[in-house]
């Protein structure tokens, strides 16, 4: 297989990394502005934060690794992509700080307005970041990005259908994500009423999702009938077809309340429709631009990869063990409460 193919699958897989992780991250700061009340929602935030607590910072190195590997590994479209589409991106990394920020804030206040305040802050920076970013996707997929820097439009490049509709269907697959999600961290700490009240969100915006979808087909038939044919009757259809059916069969899990499965098949469904969106647009990463055009040379692609897989052997251990370790964390606070 050539470099360039190699490369932009590592990068993909990265990018699939980041929105299974930090979507559910997003995802939780979406429940967490619906939870309620600072009294009546207080329950439902402390597990939020308890899940992501861990975590949030650590799913944010995806990002990094998509940025350097597109950074090096596609230097031509890195600033295509950066100098027309600034402005989301700017509102995307301002969201991404700000919601860092006030997450850390929030856990140190003593004082309710404070609370409240960072609460805020955090919550809507975790609606707006995913909305942004999926901005910038719908950008990219209907073609409003050309080569060159700062050759298209600042503001109708990501200010039309296609990329609203995107934002607004990162937005829900992100808090679809998180339900999901925390329906199992809620059973495994023993907290089974929490557990169906993120079991009933997860189905009610499940489905919600699964209609935007079929709702985004609509806007790409009307909006960027390219990628269209190709997720409607070209090669990633059967990437399509897999995430439907896993969206499906998740939302059975979840009326069965068999949360483990749930996990995989969510995840399953996301990266089913993420990898159709790269396939339908492949070879094309831009109007006119192909992959093999658009590619560092082959000794760049090489030292890039090579280190990419030294990297590796410390990055992906690493984040496994913490994974692990804060899940069996669950499964210990629970044990270790007095019975009732």
């Amino acid at each position: 297989m050539p470099l360039a193919e190699i490369m932009i699958a590592v990068m993909w897989a990265g990018l699939t990394a980041y929105v299974l992780f930090a979507g559910a991250d997003f995802g939780g700061g979406v429940w967490d502005l619906l939870a309620g009340g600072s009294r009546t929602g207080q329950h439902r935030r402390a597990l939020i934060e308890h899940s992501i607590g861990p975590v949030w910072e650590a799913n944010h190195v995806w990002l990094i690794f998509v940025i350097v590997l597109m950074w090096t590994g596609i230097p031509g479209v890195f600033a295509a992509v950066a100098s027309t589409l600034y402005i989301p991106l700017t509102l995307a990394a301002l969201g991404i700080i700000a919601r860092g920020a006030a997450f850390a804030f929030r856990k140190v206040s003593t004082e309710l307005w404070q609370r409240r305040l960072f609460g805020a802050a955090f919550a809507f920076s975790s609606v707006a970041t995913p909305f942004f970013l999926g901005t910038v996707a719908g950008a990219l997929a209907s073609g409003r990005v050309p080569a060159g820097i700062a050759k298209g439009d600042i503001v109708s490049s990501w200010v039309n259908p296609t990329s609203a509709m995107s934002g607004a269907l990162a937005v829900g697959t992100a808090a679809y994500l998180a339900a999901a999600y925390l329906t199992r961290d809620a059973q495994r700490a023993g907290e089974d009423g929490l557990a169906e009240e993120f079991r009933h969100r997860a189905l009610v915006c499940g489905a919600v999702v699964g209609l935007m979808s079929a709702a985004g087909l609509l806007v790409l038939r009307a909006d960027a009938p390219r990628l269209f044919d190709a997720l409607t009757a070209g090669r990633a259809l059967p990437l399509l077809v897999l995430s439907i059916a896993a969206g499906l069969v998740s939302l059975v899990l979840l009326w069965r309340r068999a949360y483990r499965a749930v996990r995989l098949t969510a995840a399953l469904a996301v990266t089913g429709l993420l990898w159709g969106w790269g396939v339908g647009q492949y070879p094309h990463l831009l109007p006119g631009v192909t992959l093999d055009e658009a590619a560092a040379t082959d000794s760049v692609l090489a030292a890039t990869l090579g280190s990419l897989a030294v990297g590796a052997v410390l990055l992906l251990p690493s984040l496994w063990w913490l994974y692990a370790t804060f899940q069996r964390g669950h499964t210990e606070a629970r044990e270790s409460r007095p019975s009732r």
